[in-house]
């Protein structure tokens, strides 16, 4: 609605060195971003312990994991690392969960199926755990004891998210989930995006449209750093995603298909004007059109994902002295 409060996250990827995501924090506090996020890939470095660095170098922004699944760690930890958390930051962490990437589970022979299932489960058992109802109660978990409780002082209310792209996980996220993080790709999926989420019965909900993003006073330097972007990931996306934002499936698959066979400079070279429209490249003035348009939708939290720009904190200082505070006058004015 017009004049609501907007939100604004950034997303760094899985992997990233505790240092380099610790400075990113620190940087998008002073920016002021409201929230901050790291992945958990398996197979990459961890992305608990960046968050547990940034969430003691910062005093006001909330951090996340974006996204936990419940296959290589169990409902039981994810609720016990987030107490801890809590604990540290004086209830500014934000709990992201997720199936798992099916390739990275099955490299270690871990092929689940259910997918909207597993993290449907998980949500709710985590829930039962962090707010001290016994998880018994809930549908399917009858062997749970009596006395599968956490141990130790109330945690604070935790919003929990759900990592979602295709329509299912997306209502899933609607009828259990505090928030959503939505892969937007294109970012005019946003539309699309919240009808999959439904009517909400709870007005706080939280649906961040994450939108990759490059940004730079130089605009063609911008579209550049996007493109290995497109050329690494686009292909991987659903044939129904690519052709409802007016993209071959097949030339896309050709696309990533010489990328992961090494030949990334054919790959980069096959990226066009169309496939790029997937992210958001260019100077302050693009980028603003750009968001200035999903805030005319009615979106009102912004997630800017990677690439960012040159580096992270470079990035994260351009948007917060030239793109927020726009966006958010933009919106005080309607």
């Amino acid at each position: 609605m017009p004049g609501d409060p907007l939100t604004f996250s950034v997303r760094l990827p899985s992997g990233t060195a505790a240092r380099e995501f610790t400075a990113a924090a620190v940087a998008a506090e002073s920016a002021g971003f409201d929230q901050i996020w790291t992945g958990n890939d398996q197979f990459k470095r961890s992305g608990i312990v960046p968050v547990t660095l940034a969430l003691a170098a910062t005093s006001r922004i909330r951090v996340g994991s974006s996204v936990l699944n419940p296959v290589t760690l169990h409902p039981i930890e994810i609720a016990s690392l987030v107490a801890g958390l809590q604990d540290l930051s004086g209830g500014r962490y934000l709990l992201g969960l997720g199936a798992g990437s099916e390739v990275y589970l099955r490299w270690a022979a871990l092929d689940f199926a259910s997918p909207v299932a597993r993290t449907r489960r998980s949500l709710r058992i985590v829930k039962a755990l962090l707010e001290d109802r016994p998880v018994s109660e809930l549908p399917g978990e009858e062997g749970w004891s009596e006395h599968a409780r956490l141990v130790g002082p109330p945690v604070p209310a935790t919003p929990i998210y759900v990592g979602a792209m295709g329509p299912k996980m997306l209502a899933m996220a609607g009828r259990e989930a505090d928030g959503v993080l939505a892969l937007c790709l294109p970012p005019s999926h946003a539309e699309w995006v919240r009808e999959q989420v439904g009517t909400l019965t709870a007005s706080a909900f939280d649906m961040a449209c994450c939108i990759w993003v490059s940004i730079d006073d130089d605009a063609d330097a911008a579209r550049e750093r996007l493109r290995p972007k497109i050329a690494a990931a686009g292909g991987h996306l659903a044939p129904e995603v690519l052709a409802r934002a007016g993209l071959d499936p097949e030339r896309c698959a050709r696309v990533q298909a010489r990328w992961d066979a090494g030949d990334r400079q054919q790959a980069l070279a096959s990226v066009d004007d169309a496939m790029m429209q997937l992210g958001v490249a260019g100077d302050v003035d693009l980028v603003l059109e750009r968001c200035g348009r999903l805030i005319d939708a009615g979106v009102r939290h912004l997630s800017f994902g990677q690439p960012l720009g040159e580096s992270p904190v470079a990035a994260i200082r351009l948007l917060g002295s030239r793109v927020l505070p726009e966006l958010r006058e933009k919106v005080r004015c309607a």
